[in-house]
């Protein structure tokens, strides 16, 4: 990994898009520590340290502190993430929009610009939860004093959007996944150090941190292994005569990715559970209740739903960036085949079948790994600080950017890491 960032420094090009990328990043954690006015800091430090072990907690650590800090970037990106969600499940349901999925370029801009008017939505939705309900006992000013923050929530996702898009498109990698990623990280340091302090203190036995570090070190191994894994189907390609010259003949192959979705199945389940939970918080009561008792971090309920959403948005994302129908008839327009299968349906139904196949290897891992840590951390007796979402989210987008990377460098005939 070294030596490939190494060799993509020396390429002009590339050095510039990292740096670039990293100059996003840098304004992404700067404003992660401006604070909103009108707030009373020091009953928002005793709430987040009341509700650290929550779904609350875990959704301050994806945001890298804003949210604990109440900083303009305090929504972060999830709204802009539910967005995505609720559009691409619209447009496997509204015939419509599966119609402009197929456009090519031109429905693409236009279900992401139908996608920013969501985001702008549920941020002002979330916001106003956020300020009139979640936070309201520490907030001082008055009905306009709170308007004027929902305003500025809304408008720190709206430019972390716009930072996201500009990293895709200007830096390398994904611009919002490298912002939740950065979220992450940054609290890493505060994590190992809460880890030594109730070691030191008696609360947590060295035998218990060793075990919990190592089984960390294992997922991080799995999910390398998930991300990198894949079954090749062999095609080989029939002989034609063009004038005096033959074409065809050679073999190759399809790459069937284990986890063909990456991270994205874990950021959706994260941030769809914590729409339900902060909900819960809001609106207090019986509900809010039920959501701390039954749906709480780490609940056994919450548990298995995160294992089922994973495993849902899995498939969801699988059949969306795998068309077998599709890849079949570019197969026979080329004369392509898979040895032993009859081109045409019997093909893209052979295709179905391994993507699916493989897809609930994928997902059933992720889900595992997702869940690990909790399970682990309630027989330890010991909070989970870095749960196995982050570990996935950090690992899977270190993986992607490090290939994008390397993608860039082949393209200028660079030998590097993956090679």
């Amino acid at each position: 990994m070294f030596k490939t960032l190494k060799n993509a420094w020396a390429v002009k090009e590339i050095r510039i898009k990292i740096l670039f990328t990293l100059a996003m990043l840098f304004i992404y954690r700067l404003g992660n520590f401006i604070p909103l006015p009108f707030v009373n800091r020091d009953a928002l430090q005793s709430f987040f340290a009341a509700n650290d072990s929550s779904l609350l907690g875990f959704l301050d650590m994806m945001a890298g502190g804003a949210l604990s800090r109440l900083s303009i970037f305090a929504s972060n990106i999830y709204p802009y993430i539910n967005a995505s969600i609720i559009i691409q499940l619209l447009t496997v349901a509204i015939p419509k929009l599966e119609e402009l999925a197929k456009e090519g370029e031109t429905g693409r801009k236009k279900i992401n610009r139908y996608t920013r008017y969501l985001t702008i939505i549920l941020a002002i939705i979330q916001g106003i939860g956020t300020v009139f309900g979640l936070l309201r006992g520490t907030i001082t000013g008055g009905t306009w004093a709170k308007l004027l923050m929902v305003l500025c929530l809304v408008a720190g996702t709206q430019f972390l959007v716009f930072l996201g898009d500009q990293i895709t498109e200007k830096g390398v990698g994904n611009g919002i996944s490298l912002i939740i990623f950065l979220g992450i990280i940054a609290r890493l340091p505060d994590t190992v150090g809460q880890y030594f302090k109730l070691t030191k203190a008696g609360q947590y036995s060295l035998i218990n941190v060793i075990v919990m570090v190592i089984a960390m070190i294992a997922i991080v191994a799995f999910v390398v292994a998930i991300q990198e894994g894949e079954r090749r189907i062999g095609v080989q390609y029939a002989k034609r005569v063009v004038g005096r010259k033959m074409y065809g003949g050679q073999s190759t192959h399809i790459p069937i990715k284990v986890n063909m979705a990456g991270v994205m199945p874990v950021i959706f389940s994260t941030s769809f559970l914590g729409a339900f939970q902060t909900i819960g918080m809001i609106t207090g009561g019986s509900f809010g209740k039920f959501m701390e008792t039954y749906l709480g971090y780490n609940s056994v309920a919450f548990a298995i739903l995160n294992i089922l959403l994973i495993i849902f948005f899995t498939f969801f994302y699988n059949e969306i960036q795998f068309n077998p129908i599709e890849y079949s008839k570019n197969l026979q327009q080329n004369g392509g085949f898979i040895p032993g299968i009859r081109p045409g349906r019997p093909t893209s139904d052979f295709l179905a079948k391994i993507v699916r196949r493989i897809g609930l290897v994928g997902a059933i891992s992720l889900a595992i790994l997702a869940t690990l840590p909790i399970v682990l951390g309630a027989i330890l007796k010991m909070q989970t600080h870095f749960t196995g979402t982050g570990i996935i989210i950090v690992v899977g987008v270190v993986i992607e950017t490090i290939k994008q990377i390397e993608a860039q460098m082949m393209m200028r005939h660079y030998k590097g890491f993956l090679s």
